[in-house]
């Protein structure tokens, strides 16, 4: 049972520590829209990777064959959405500038936590790379491949656990930078950066 909990927190902690466009996105939403908010959308995060481990211990090998065919569509897609969410932030950090050029716009992002962790699942599950990881592991471990169904169990919820503590430290890090910059320029540049960030990222996966 300890060397399935092991092996599920290395393996949540292996896909979720990569700083990629979803990490990006989720602290610049908590910095945007507080930490509530950045808790919510980083629990999403974690309960895809969880369904992907789950999905991949049970399904294992037959799985990989199965998700090949639509992982370039797939691909394209997640693409889409993140240069939409990309264009998203880019313009409405220009709209609030140019709206608190007359009245300093403090006013938290309107998004709500049902919201923020519905959108943030959506976008993880659109990477497949996530369950053939999940896949591989299982299949190339000796132990998890006679692990009984409890230490099954057990993998799957220490790779939730362990992929939703890196989230929600990521979450934490985007509510202090948010407590930092609240002045209009600081906003305006968090998020063209951020913008840009998304977009560099989102571009390298066709790539």
């Amino acid at each position: 049972m300890s060397a399935a909990l092991v092996a599920g927190l290395l393996a949540g902690f292996g896909i979720a520590i990569p700083v990629g466009a979803v990490a990006t996105y989720l602290v610049v939403l908590t910095a945007r829209a507080g930490l509530k908010i950045g808790a919510y959308a980083a629990l999403g995060v974690a309960t895809a990777d969880g369904l992907y481990a789950l999905t991949a211990v049970l399904g294992g090998g037959r799985l990989i064959p199965i998700i090949e065919p639509v992982a370039e569509p797939l691909r394209w897609v997640s693409v889409a959405v993140l240069l939409g969410l990309a264009v998203h932030i880019g313009l409405t950090g220009v709209r609030n500038h140019r709206a608190s050029a007359k009245a300093e716009v403090t006013q938290p992002v309107a998004i709500g936590p049902v919201k923020a962790y519905v959108s943030l699942l959506g976008i993880t599950l659109l990477n497949p790379t996530t369950v053939v990881y999940f896949a591989a592991l299982v299949l190339g471990s000796e132990e998890m491949a006679a692990a009984s169904g409890a230490e099954q169990v057990v993998f799957v919820l220490a790779a939730f656990a362990a992929s939703a503590g890196w989230q929600l430290f990521l979450a934490g890090g985007g509510a202090v930078l948010g407590k930092a910059l609240t002045g209009r320029r600081g906003r305006l540049v968090t998020a063209l950066a951020s913008s840009a960030l998304i977009t560099v990222l989102g571009l390298r996966l066709l790539w």
